[in-house]
């Protein structure tokens, strides 16, 4: 498989705070990666350092070779190849769901208002939403403002796709349609890189998964072996309730 991303030694503080303490992994073409671990491990900022969003303090991003960090590529150029999907939807409640999937690509992209309709009406299609085109999100479910979020991303065309957390704000019985529709992605080819607390997702639909413990990667392999063979203790520890499943 091809690599897209490529974090090395990557480090960030807050303060005297040290969140990711020397971060090390590739993502390649088609990888499905669930990071899991406790609250406060550093997940979702290693995700805003991916994204940029943080400023990292040490380390390399590399995409396809150049250093984020360093200025190699050009931070909007490379935002549109590295989505995002927030825990909390981050959609413009005064646009209506076709207007939300389709502001980003004609600002950012430059793409004209025809295309990047088509566009956002074939992944909101894909994602279940098309019937609530002209809908604000106050009058949307949670489950379906994470699905229009969803949508909202692939219409950027990005190469690998970031889920912060995507079903921590839903109600349970809303988690499963998000997490059908991501199975669905992963099952395209998508490439994931997905903070979750949903372990069955991680187990089942990933094909590597990290658990991070204190900032660092304390343990990362194939979900088989981090389920039902982990080498660390304190991943037996997290998982423990699980590897019953």
């Amino acid at each position: 498989m091809s690599e897209i991303l490529r974090i090395e030694h990557l480090v960030k503080t807050f303060g005297t705070n040290e969140v990711l303490r020397d971060i090390d992994f590739t993502v390649s073409k088609g990888d499905v990666i669930s990071i899991i671990g406790a609250s406060g491990s550093g997940k979702s900022t290693l995700l805003r350092c991916i994204n940029m969003l943080e400023e990292a303090t040490g380390g390399k991003i590399l995409y396809h070779g150049k250093n984020i960090l360093a200025g190699e590529l050009d931070e909007d150029q490379y935002r549109t190849k590295v989505g995002m999907v927030f825990q909390s939807f981050n959609l413009f409640n005064n646009y209506t769901v076709l207007e939300n999937c389709i502001i980003g690509q004609t600002h950012v992209l430059k793409r004209s208002k025809a295309s990047a309709r088509d566009k956002a009406l074939e992944y909101l299609s894909k994602v279940g939403m098309e019937l609530y085109i002209n809908a604000k999100p106050r009058q949307l479910s949670g489950g379906q403002k994470q699905r229009v979020a969803i949508a909202r991303a692939l219409a950027m065309d990005p190469e690998v796709l970031l889920f912060d957390e995507p079903t921590s704000a839903l109600d349970p019985e809303m988690v499963g349609e998000v997490l059908d529709v991501m199975k669905a992605l992963a099952e395209t080819g998508m490439t994931m890189l997905v903070v979750t607390h949903e372990m069955a997702f991680a187990r089942d639909v990933s094909n590597r998964v990290i658990y991070m413990a204190d900032g660092r990667i304390e343990e990362e392999g194939s979900p088989k072996d981090v389920f039902y063979a982990p080498k660390s203790p304190r991943t037996r520890d997290f998982l423990s309730r699980f590897s019953q499943n």
